[in-house]
């Protein structure tokens, strides 16, 4: 619990039911040598009252702890800081609009431990220095480096790493983190600003700041401007955790340096000062099949690679998540965000260092084709929905 942002608290559950009757009846079967270490006379404790979907006034509250006095506790009633919390929990359905008299279940036991939710408000990207269009939320980006299991002294690397949230995160649980991107502008905080009524971004707005802002700058490594297709790093492994989420040419280009057109290279050495490099586009198909292997060169044997696949919903199967003979797949979870459209967090553990035929190096095999087209899919997906709902309206409008 101490690293969970989706739990919000555990509980040693000791009984349950439908109704308050059911809920006395498990309570009572409940073995009492178990409860017996927290109701001995010389303890303290607290019972918590908790439902959901529906709130209580604080006098009917008091009556649902009263009418527990069936239960042998012994100790001394303390508010405030005691030995032991119980706690009862009044389930009222998912429904805010259609809430029941009377709970669908009810649940007694021992609070154990809260989770990290806390994380997420304190993170929230509304509050953070620098931001971008498409900094990712707070929430998602523990899971993120949880899926990584990122850990103090541990060294992690974001290829694409836009306005730093998912360093942000890593950094929290104690790793040392560094990035790259493409986008000059992005990692030294120039520009135009994307928050509201400011039109350039500050002095002082950059990924190193967001650190400085939660207080783990001195876990910052450093960042750098530089292109995923072609890597700088030595061929030696060096993180323990990759995690980032790779551009889908929706809200940011997916570009990469290199020219269809001939051009002479200068030469090794020379390069003007104002030399901006010519990009091009770069497929999604090649964006999975660089971060694969260059993650089965880069990371520790045991290290993970985290990262968002976007999927186009109809035509999605497991057999189109890219694999790599270096890479075993642990998890693969699915987050909706349209009717057509979704995206796959995919975690992978490194088992194995690369052979000379480990490499992925076509981008149009079984399981890189399905993400050619995820851009046009994804507007026509959009256009259709646009078309229904003129429809509608010419429709009322008659």
């Amino acid at each position: 619990m101490a690293r969970s942002v989706c739990a919000k608290s555990a509980f040693e559950l000791w009984g349950h039911g439908q109704t308050h009757s059911e809920l006395k009846t498990s309570l009572l079967n409940y073995p009492l040598e178990n409860m017996s270490p927290f109701m001995h006379k010389d303890s303290t404790y607290r019972i918590n009252v908790y439902t959901f979907n529906k709130t209580l006034e604080f006098q009917d509250r008091i009556k649902k702890i009263d009418a527990m006095d069936y239960l042998p506790f012994e100790g001394t009633v303390r508010l405030k800081s005691p030995q032991h919390i119980f706690s009862l929990l009044e389930d009222y359905g998912p429904d805010p609009n259609n809430i029941p008299d009377h709970p669908n279940h009810i649940y007694f036991g021992r609070w154990v431990a809260d989770g990290q939710r806390e994380l997420i408000r304190s993170h929230s990207v509304k509050n953070r220095h620098f931001i971008g269009n498409t900094s990712m939320d707070a929430g998602l980006s523990f899971i993120m480096a949880n899926h990584a299991k990122v850990k103090e002294n541990d060294v992690a690397f974001d290829p694409f790493v836009g306005t730093g949230s998912l360093l942000v995160a890593c950094s929290q649980f104690g790793a040392y983190v560094c990035g790259a991107d493409i986008d000059y502008n992005t990692i030294h905080g120039k520009g135009r600003s994307s928050r509201k009524k400011q039109q350039w971004r500050g002095p002082d707005e950059n990924i190193k700041a967001n650190l400085r802002q939660y207080g783990t700058e001195k876990m910052y490594l450093d960042v750098m401007v530089s292109d995923a297709s072609k890597h700088v790093w030595r061929d030696v492994p060096l993180f323990d955790a990759i995690i980032t989420d790779p551009p889908y040419g929706i809200r940011e280009s997916t570009r990469r340096t290199g020219s269809h057109k001939d051009y002479t290279k200068p030469p090794d050495g020379i390069y003007a000062e104002s030399h901006v490099p010519v990009s091009q586009l770069y497929h999604l198909s090649d964006i999975f099949t660089d971060l694969l292997n260059f993650s089965a060169h880069h990371l520790v044997i045991g290290g993970r690679l985290v990262y968002w696949l976007p999927i186009y919903r109809p035509e999605y199967c497991e057999e189109i998540v890219p694999l790599h003979p270096c890479l075993r797949l642990i998890s693969n979870c699915e987050q909706i965000l349209s009717s057509h459209t979704s995206r796959r967090l995919i975690t992978m553990e490194k088992i194995k260092e690369p052979e000379e035929l480990d490499s992925l190096t076509s981008p149009d095999s079984s399981h890189f084709s399905h993400y050619q087209f995820f851009r046009e899919k994804y507007f026509s997906g959009q256009n259709k929905k646009l078309g229904k709902e003129d429809n509608k309206s010419d429709v009322n409008g008659q």
